[in-house]
């Protein structure tokens, strides 16, 4: 797979007004071209006063509230800075159910941070690489990936890569050849803490040359709870669960509760969960609001207030090589990702979550 910038240029021209966006009025269109343009007002008062001029809509017309949602976004986040954290934040992003949106929900948050001035590293620690496709980055067999990391004892730096798409994005591919890592872990010396070795290594090396700080680190979790989650648990200080909208999805979320705190009990004291992200949420469906409001009500401190909704741009992504936050960043599931991304950043950590 070609890792050029080319695929940039695929990123889908609306025609319409002069945000790009058909569906916004003609009073709304000066104002809102001015934040989706890519020149962000010096004062955050003139940001207010763009947001206030959007129309409001109720939820009797769900697809104007929408679009005004959309609206005070663009202005609220196009251009705008987030908060850089003191010492390198470590998520796992982790749930041993699939179809969640653990991988999506990895990816668009590191490019909304990286998008906003800081860096990020992303490791992708599933076999099934996609991770690595969504950032563009090389991982066909051959390629330095996280399986030499893990098996091999390779340097970290040696595996990295630049996402073409997006400055400031990096990460560390995976490819075929981890599928038989858990295997191979097992008869390994200190199978479970030899990412957190790797990665610790890393950070202290890119601190003694006075390199810039990494200020993010994402770790995507393939859908199991194996040597390579516990690998990727062990190496964290912070779990976000991407919980989709669906009863189904529920029902595991006890199993890998009990998880984290065996981890934490035995292996990593430091690590919490700390984030809950809500995905594929349709708001018009009685199921998707209660699936909410029990996780809300259950882990309130932890569920960001931001819901990412279903969205073919999402899904499209991918086959472009692309983040959401590159192919169509003026979409509404591009949007709620860099929302989500600016409560995250917003969320100080404690102590305990900072290496």
């Amino acid at each position: 797979m070609s890792t050029s910038t080319e695929h940039v240029d695929d990123v889908p021209r609306n025609h319409g007004t002069a945000t790009g966006d058909p569906h916004v009025s003609r009073e709304t269109a000066p104002a809102l071209a001015w934040a989706v343009g890519g020149l962000p007002p010096e004062i955050d008062g003139h940001r207010a006063a763009l947001v206030a001029s959007v129309p409001e809509a109720d939820e009797s017309t769900p697809l104007a509230a929408q679009l005004a949602i959309d609206a005070r976004r663009r202005i609220e986040l196009q251009g705008r800075q987030f908060p850089r954290p003191e010492r390198t934040r470590i998520i796992t992003v982790a749930n041993q159910k699939g179809g969640v949106g653990k991988t999506t929900t990895t990816v668009n948050l590191a490019a909304g941070l990286a998008q906003s001035g800081l860096r990020v590293l992303v490791i992708d620690n599933d076999p099934q690489g996609n991770a690595s496709t969504a950032l563009g980055i090389e991982h066909r067999a051959g390629t330095p990936s996280i399986y030499e990391v893990l098996v091999e004892d390779e340097p970290l730096r040696n595996t990295i890569q630049e996402c073409p798409s997006v400055p400031g994005l990096y990460g560390v591919p995976a490819t075929i050849d981890l599928s038989g890592a858990e295997i191979e872990l097992v008869s390994l010396v200190s199978r479970e803490t030899r990412l957190r070795r790797a990665l610790d290594a890393y950070l202290l090396e890119r601190e003694e040359r006075g390199e810039e700080q990494i200020d993010y680190v994402f770790v995507d979790c393939p859908p199991s709870l194996g040597l390579l989650t516990v690998n990727a648990f062990v190496v964290g200080r912070e779990v976000l669960i991407p919980i989709q909208c669906e009863y189904y999805a529920l029902e595991g979320l006890s199993q890998l509760l009990k998880t984290i705190e065996l981890i934490k009990a035995h292996l990593n004291p430091e690590l919490r969960v700390s984030t809950i992200l809500l995905t594929m949420y349709d708001g018009r469906t009685n199921l998707a609001q209660q699936v909410a409001a029990e996780v809300r009500e259950h882990f309130p401190d932890q569920t960001l207030r931001t819901t990412v909704p279903r969205s073919v741009r999402i899904s499209e992504a991918p086959s472009h090589a692309q983040t959401v936050m590159t192919y169509d960043p003026g979409s509404t599931g591009s949007l709620a990702y860099l929302e989500a991304a600016r409560e995250l950043a917003e969320r100080a950590p404690r102590p305990a979550d900072l290496r």
